[in-house]
């Protein structure tokens, strides 16, 4: 069986792009249907198109032995420490397939083979790059942290001193004949679900709306 060559990209929320991942592995050689994409947070490695790719309790890895896996940069595989020095291993030693990270030619097991030197320096900036990868998600979270808690409270509400906008998700506001079809459903008039349908209210919110307009009778 030919051995084939897989792509991996990786951006951590719907709403960021992966084509330049796309299209450097592209210009490697990689065909588009072999190139495997997740829009997630890289401090998981529970991933579907990953998973996929490496496998699960459950089900066969799509890589195999003498395979390559292809990643732009070392935090497109994952920004967790230990979880990547531990996928790394078990892609090399225990599926038996190659890894190549574009940006960083040392890393690349294709050159390794049973040169004991060259393995060595991959292992090592392996580690180093993986640690620093972690410290830097550990650095924008306290970062964002420290971003928060200067902010000042406006309306119960912590307010961006660069916007000015409230952070978090925004008040519930109440429909204008609220209180109408509130006395309704206290009543025993109408049910719950139909002051929901006719109020346009998902179920969370007419039970929020209920706790916020009770407090204040």
């Amino acid at each position: 069986m030919k051995n084939e060559v897989w792509g991996y990209a990786r951006v951590s929320t719907k709403e960021q792009n992966l084509a330049r991942q796309i299209e450097q592995l592209k210009e490697f050689g990689i065909s588009e249907r072999n190139i495997k994409c997740d829009k997630i947070s890289g401090k998981t490695f529970n991933r579907m198109e990953y998973n996929a790719l490496v496998g699960t309790e459950t089900t066969a890895p799509t890589l195999r032995e003498g395979d390559l896996l292809v990643i732009v940069s070392l935090d497109r595989l994952g920004r967790n420490y230990t979880e990547i020095k531990e996928q790394w291993n078990y892609i090399i030693n225990v599926i038996g397939a190659d890894i190549v990270v574009l940006d960083m030619p040392l890393l690349d097991t294709r050159q390794s083979g049973d040169n004991l030197d060259k393995r060595f320096i991959a292992d090592l900036v392996l580690q180093i790059l993986s640690y620093v990868a972690q410290k830097e998600l550990e650095n924008t979270r306290r970062r964002q942290k420290q971003g928060m808690d200067v902010m000042p409270v406006i309306n119960g509400k912590k307010t961006s001193l660069k916007t000015g906008r409230p952070t978090g998700r925004p008040n519930a506001q109440f429909p204008d004949n609220w209180k109408d079809y509130y006395e309704k459903w206290r009543l025993g008039e109408m049910t719950a679900t139909k002051c929901m349908e006719i109020l346009n209210l998902k179920r969370s919110t007419f039970y929020k709306l209920v706790k916020i307009y009770e407090k204040d009778l």
